[in-house]
């Protein structure tokens, strides 16, 4: 069982500002030549004029010199920008965000959706997702943070929960079992100090491989939705043990 990502990409931005001013395209932070990472770029559609980037990449670890390629810790460089000149509008970094070895970090994406936390604050999502090196026991799981402007800078308000995971164990020819669980995220009615609550509904789909006459035959069974509802404690939404990211 497999997780689609879309990770790289970069949206184009095109329009005018008054009758002359035209937005420019919006632009992928650099990676420094040769250092593994990530860099993605997309438009806000809640604010016109601005997009969002963000760019992770490898710390320098000298005890990891004979490690692999992209094995180590990776840090979050985001960025609220102007489509009008470039410059950035608000910043948020933090090292040592991302951890990859024996479960990979391959990639970031941008989410645009309508977290609008209250009446005058939306927030933006940055999804990250790892990818087990086993074929016999895979692994794949996609996280979700939220951040929100403040000013010119910018603050997680939702660090790293699991929105999408699939695992198995198999004998990488048939037989085996796997499990893919995925999430939503809605806001609710409630609040908790004066930001929207927020509703986790999860589900999960079990898979039975096994050997038939002919052929290899999978049978599903698709769990109830378990709802979970997280909310604000001043300072961030407080995410349950079971549904926090590697």
């Amino acid at each position: 069982m497999t997780l689609k990502y879309r990770w790289l990409g970069c949206v184009a931005m095109s329009g005018a500002l008054g009758a002359t001013q035209a937005y420019g395209a919006c632009a992928q932070p650099p990676l420094p030549e040769g250092v593994p990472g990530y860099s993605v770029c997309k438009d806000w559609p809640a604010y016109d004029g601005q997009s969002i980037t963000a760019l992770s990449q490898i710390e320098p670890d000298p005890t990891l010199s004979d490690a692999p390629d992209g094995t180590g810790m990776y840090d979050l460089k985001l960025a609220v920008v102007s489509n009008i000149d470039g410059k950035p509008l608000a910043r948020y970094a933090q090292a040592s965000v991302y951890s990859s070895d024996a479960v990979r970090f391959d990639g970031l994406s941008i989410d645009t959706a309508r977290y609008k936390l209250t009446s005058d604050l939306r927030a933006f999502g940055v999804r990250a997702g790892f990818t087990g090196s086993s074929r016999a026991n895979p692994f794949e799981q996609a996280v979700l943070s939220l951040y929100v402007r403040e000013g010119n800078t910018l603050r997680p308000v939702l660090e790293q929960l699991v929105i999408e995971s699939s695992n198995g164990e198999w004998d990488t020819n048939c037989t085996g079992e796997f499990s893919h669980t995925k999430r939503t995220l809605d806001l609710a009615k409630t609040s908790s100090h004066g930001f929207a609550d927020l509703i986790v509904r999860s589900v999960t789909t079990d898979t039975q491989n096994s050997v038939g006459k002919e052929d290899c035959q999978s049978k599903e069974v698709i769990g109830n939705t378990v709802s979970t509802t997280l909310r604000y404690d001043g300072r961030q939404y407080v995410v349950p043990k079971e549904l926090q990211g590697l």
